[in-house]
């Protein structure tokens, strides 16, 4: 495996990703930011985080099918039930996410992904490893939840 990566073309899309994969890359700051190491890097985490949380929903309509809730006792149909409940409001919430990471890869494309929304200015790479479809800096997210904060106060 590590023969036919070091064979790739980094020209080709992909290709620094999956060398960086192999290598462990890791963005830096000392390398100019947003360059396309970075954007490959974070464009593959975003691809990998997506295809794992499809794998996780397409794994739960199976259970889904071949668990049919047919407990005779109104206890465990209950228990099941509020469990399925549960499994259900993840996948919601997890579809959003899917919707985050879409504008995400957009971001990238558009040559404005690690940039504030708000401010313009670069997002840090830690934060950006910590949380890749963060669209703030830290400082102008606790701004815009202090003030989120105060509206529902009033």
């Amino acid at each position: 495996m590590a023969t036919v990566l070091n064979r790739l073309d980094e020209s080709e899309p992909g290709a620094i990703a999956a060398n960086d994969a192999a290598g462990g890359y890791r963005p830096s700051p000392d390398e100019p930011f947003m360059n396309q190491r970075q954007q490959e890097y974070f464009r593959d985490k975003l691809h990998q985080w997506k295809d794992a949380i499809l794998r996780e929903a397409a794994g739960t309509l199976t259970q889904l099918q071949v668990d049919s809730l047919r407990e005779a006792d109104l206890t465990d149909r209950a228990s099941s039930e509020t469990d399925w409940s549960i499994e259900l409001r993840t996948r919601d919430r997890q579809r959003k996410l899917i919707a985050k990471i879409d504008a995400a890869l957009r971001r990238i494309e558009e040559g404005e992904y690690g940039y504030c929304e708000v401010t313009g200015e670069p997002i840090s790479l830690a934060r950006l490893e910590a949380r890749p479809i963060a669209t703030m800096t830290v400082e102008a997210q606790e701004r815009h939840e202090r003030h989120e904060k105060v509206s529902r106060e009033d």
